[in-house]
Formats: structure tokens, C-alpha cells, sequence
């Protein structure tokens, strides 16, 4: 038999009857505690980095040791995939600490321990629903764990009785203890550097003490739990159930309180409605398409070769609202070839090439608008810089076409929705990854500090993470070459000398060296290492 991991079992007389009571395997009853401790040892005053390694490959192994070799979990691709990324993500936070690498952990793990729970979903955000809710249903049960036993009392009076046996001999210990530290210098010195290393003990014990540390460890004894402890959640496994890869063929079934009329006449009504519905959507896409050639053309002739900025051209507005409404412009014409490829507009055979010529034209128009909108950007990067916002539009454009490419498996395979969003949704997660994977910081600063780029925003670069500083250190000789500035807390930005900009870089190496002396293993990340040994 196979151990069985923790099920929420209803136990009325212990927890009664909404009021799980957890079951545990010994693997299990050993791991809490370990877990416990080991996270309040790695987090407590500590930021993310060595220790968010150590973690989540503990809980790793500890979840895997508890499954069966043969469990349904290892013939889901899904968990093998969640599996790679949750380690490949931890090991990023240790290298580079970013926020995206913490992210990216904490969603693949979430999304990891939801695959195990239901190893037949296929959403990634149901696996994350899953999983949330299993730690819900642990974390109502969790208390159950932290009572004490039924024969407490029994265990106290036993315990006393022994202690009274013991008290005499303790007295004449300590009888002969006083007696020895009179009668030998040497024993007392001993006696008094033990007394001084058990009170420092003490005394250490009390100061980390306090009201917070006790709910940061029962913080890290919750998530520990609900990590560990298996609660079977079907709901959204029975959800996802409902839904297919493909698009299938509907009746008609909607209700009328009219003369029930033959089956012949039912079939024609519903073939011109259906009609209807195809020609309004030739209709709109003949039009858009018309519409979307002339913007193309435009962008084409404009963007796409030979594009000059012209003196007092308003490159922010050029860039910001006309991207933000192009994107949504793309998004807005997904979701109307969802809502006409949604049924049984797939099976009108007389118009389905036509329709399906023309939705093809509009994605492919959607592609060249895409583009225009990634040129857009590349522009503004060209004559600014690079920021986070900017590189979000890049990866979001990448997301944007992905999506338009499952547009036409939608189009030309009768894909359903569903398939839709299970493939948009793990492309997602390879750009969440992709994100977590780059020293984005250090690249944003050697792009922007080209000699190519005047202006350069000097004050954001300075409140990037600390692995940048060895990179503004080597160009902080070049500083003389831009126009430096930096943004102030009303949106307006402000001239920086290149003297000041020297000066505030060079406080903010103090500052990292000082920290990164006073820092712990479990904070320690590689960059911030190479950046240090480079300082």
C-alpha cells in the first residue's frame, strides 16, 4: 500500500461537522515542524535570495517524498513542466534576487502543488485556484494539529511525580556544587564561565522573543502546511471538465411558448438565423479590413522605412496613447473573432471559406499592426532609453502575437475558446520565466549609457537594485557626454551635473558595502557577490 497524504477527514466528535481534522503520514508529522523552523531560520529579518533556494527545494523533496513512485501526478506533463520552472525560478532568485524571479517562484510553486493535487487539469490558473484552496481548507484544519492531547492532564500528573522523585537528589547536588566552588578556584572559574554562557543564552533567547517573531513563525508554519498537507479539491477540475479542445456542434435550444411547428420549418429558421449571422460578420470584417488596410498603409509608409523624428515632435504622445490604443485595438478585434467563431458559424459550410478568408486577413493585418506598435516602441527606446514599461511592451507584443497565431488554429481547426486561454495561458508563463531569467537592470543601464543617447535619466538608473553599481561605476568617467536628470516626485524632471551624479553614485557603494557586510548567508544572492568583489 502507498502512504496516503494528509485528507481533510470530517471528525465531528473531535472538530465537528464544517471542521476537517488533518490526518498526517509520519514523513509529514516530522517535515511541519522542520519546515517551520527552517523557514523562520531563513526569512526572519532576511530578504529574498540564498534562502528562497534552500525552501522551495525542501519542500520540493519533502512533496515528493511523500508521493507514490506511480502516482497519475508524474504522467501529467504539466507537473513536470511547473516542477522545471519552479526550480529553474528559485535558482534565479538566488542569482539575481529580482522581484520577477519571486514572482515567478511563488506562481510555479502554487501552480505546482495545484498540478499535484489534480493532476488532470490543464489550466494553469485552475492549478493556482486549486492550490489556493487547498491551503484554505488546510489552514482551517491546521488548528486541529496545534491542540493538546485528550490525556494532557494524565501526562502532567505523571511528569510531576517524577520531578518530586528527583527533587532530593538535585538538593544534594547542589549541595556538593556549593561546597566544590568553595573548595576549589579552579572548579568555580569553570562553574562561572558555564553560569555566564548559559545566562548569555538566555538572555539571547528572550531579546529574539517577541510578539511578531511568534506570528512570523506561525506564518511560516501555515505556509509550510499548506504546502505539504494534500486536501483533495475537485471543484475545478470538474469545471474545466465541461470544456473541449475543439468547438462541437450545437442545437438550437432556445425556449418558445409558440405553436410547436414541424421539424423541417425548426431546421430552416434556425439555418437563417445562422445566415444572419454570417453576414454580419462578412459584413464587419469586409469593413474593418478595409479600415485596417488603410491604417497599415499609413503605418507602413510612415514607420516602417525612413522614420525621422521631426524637431518638436511629441514622441510621448506618439508612443504612450497611440500604442496603448493600437494594443487595445488588437485585443478588441480577438474577442470579436472569438464571439463569431464561438459556435456553429465553424460548420456553415456554403460561407465558411469566405469567412474564414477574411478573419485570416484580419489577423494577419492585427500582425502588421502589432508590429507598427513594436516599432513604436523601438523608436521611443531609439531616442529615450530603455525603462521597465518599455521592455513590458516588447514581451506583452510577443504575448500579442502568440495570441493572433492561436487566433488562426481557432479559425482553421475549430479550436475551442478554452483551448484558446490553456495555451495563452502557459505562454504567459514562459514570458513570466523569461522575465525572471534577465539581469534586465544591468542591460537597461549599459543600453542607456551609450554615448549615442544625450539625455539619459541618471536618477532612475541610481534606484536600480545594487548589482547595477559596478556597471555605473565603469561609465561614471563617461558622464560629461549626456545631459543627465532625474524625475522628481512631481513627474517633472530636474538637471543633475555630472559632479553630483558622481557623488550620489558613489554614496549609494558605501551604502551597498555596508549593507552587504552587515548582511546574512540566507540574503546573500550571486550578482550581489560579483557586484561587491567588482567594488
Amino acid at each position: 500500500m502507498y502512504p496516503t497524504p494528509a485528507y481533510a477527514i470530517p471528525n465531528k466528535a473531535a472538530a465537528g461537522p464544517l471542521r476537517p481534522a488533518l490526518v498526517l503520514t509520519a514523513l509529514q508529522k516530522l517535515a511541519l515542524p522542520v519546515g517551520a523552523v527552517l523557514f523562520d531560520l531563513l526569512f526572519w529579518h532576511e530578504r529574498a535570495g540564498l534562502n528562497m533556494l534552500l525552501y522551495t527545494v525542501a519542500v520540493v523533496v519533502a512533496t515528493i517524498a511523500g508521493l507514490p513512485r506511480y502516482a497519475p501526478q508524474w504522467r501529467s506533463g504539466y507537473t513536470w513542466l511547473l516542477l522545471a520552472g519552479t526550480l529553474l525560478s528559485a535558482g534565479l532568485v538566488a542569482w539575481y534576487g529580482s522581484g520577477a524571479a519571486v514572482l515567478a517562484c511563488v506562481a510555479s510553486l502554487a501552480c505546482w502543488l495545484g498540478y499535484l493535487n489534480q493532476p488532470h487539469l490543464r489550466l494553469l490558473s485552475n492549478a493556482l485556484l486549486t492550490a489556493l484552496a487547498n491551503a484554505g481548507q488546510v489552514l482551517v484544519a491546521l488548528p486541529t494539529l496545534l491542540r493538546l492531547p485528550a490525556n494532557v492532564g494524565e501526562k502532567v500528573r505523571r511528569s510531576w511525580f517524577y520531578a518530586r522523585l528527583l527533587l532530593v537528589p538535585l538538593m544534594v547536588l547542589f549541595l556538593f556544587h556549593v561546597l566544590f566552588v568553595v573548595a576549589n578556584p579552579q572548579y568555580e572559574a569553570l562553574a562561572d564561565r558555564v553560569l555566564e554562557v548559559v545566562a548569555h543564552w538566555v538572555e539571547s533567547l528572550f531579546w529574539h522573543f517577541s510578539f511578531a517573531h511568534v506570528l512570523f513563525f506561525l506564518l511560516g508554519l501555515a505556509l509550510t502546511a499548506a504546502a505539504l498537507l494534500i486536501v483533495p479539491v475537485h471543484y475545478f477540475a470538474d469545471r474545466e471538465s465541461r470544456f473541449a479542445e475543439f468547438v462541437q456542434r450545437q442545437r438550437n435550444r432556445v425556449a418558445s411558448f409558440a405553436v410547436r411547428q414541424p421539424d423541417f420549418r425548426r431546421r430552416e429558421q434556425r439555418s437563417l438565423d445562422l445566415r444572419k449571422e454570417y453576414l454580419v460578420a462578412v459584413g464587419l470584417l469586409g469593413l474593418v479590413n478595409v479600415l485596417l488596410l488603410v491604417v497599415n498603409s499609413v503605418d507602413v509608409n510612415w514607420i516602417w522605412f525612413g522614420f525621422e523624428r521631426e524637431p518638436g515632435f511629441d514622441l510621448t504622445q506618439f508612443v504612450h496613447e497611440g500604442t496603448y490604443v493600437l494594443i487595445f485595438s488588437i485585443l478588441v478585434a480577438m474577442g470579436i473573432l472569438l464571439w463569431f467563431f464561438r459556435r456553429n458559424l465553424n460548420f456553415y459550410e456554403p460561407g465558411l471559406p469566405v469567412l474564414r478568408g477574411l478573419a485570416t486577413v484580419w489577423v494577419l493585418q492585427n500582425v502588421v499592426l502589432a508590429v507598427s506598435v513594436g516599432l513604436r516602441n523601438y523608436y521611443y527606446i531609439l531616442y529615450t532609453g530603455l525603462a521597465y514599461k518599455r521592455l513590458g511592451v516588447c514581451f506583452f507584443l510577443l504575448l500579442v502575437l502568440f495570441g493572433l497565431g492561436t487566433m488562426l488554429l481557432k479559425i482553421w481547426q475549430r479550436r475551442s475558446t478554452f483551448a484558446l486561454v490553456r495555451l495563452n495561458s502557459l505562454a504567459a508563463y514562459v514570458v513570466l520565466l523569461l522575465l525572471a531569467a534577465g539581469n534586465w537592470e544591468v542591460w537597461i543601464a549599459r543600453y542607456n549609457l551609450r554615448p549615442q543617447l544625450i539625455s539619459v535619466d541618471y536618477g532612475f538608473l541610481l534606484d536600480m537594485p545594487d548589482r547595477v553599481l559596478p556597471t555605473l561605476q565603469a561609465h561614471a568617467a563617461e558622464l560629461e557626454q549626456h545631459k543627465l536628470k532625474h524625475q522628481l516626485y512631481d513627474g517633472s524632471y530636474s538637471r543633475l551635473s555630472a559632479v553630483e551624479a558622481r557623488a550620489t553614485l558613489q554614496q549609494r557603494i558605501g551604502q551597498f558595502k555596508r549593507q552587504q557586510k552587515k548582511r546574512h548567508w540566507p540574503s546573500y544572492t550571486w550578482a550581489d557577490w560579483v557586484a561587491y568583489q567588482a567594488l
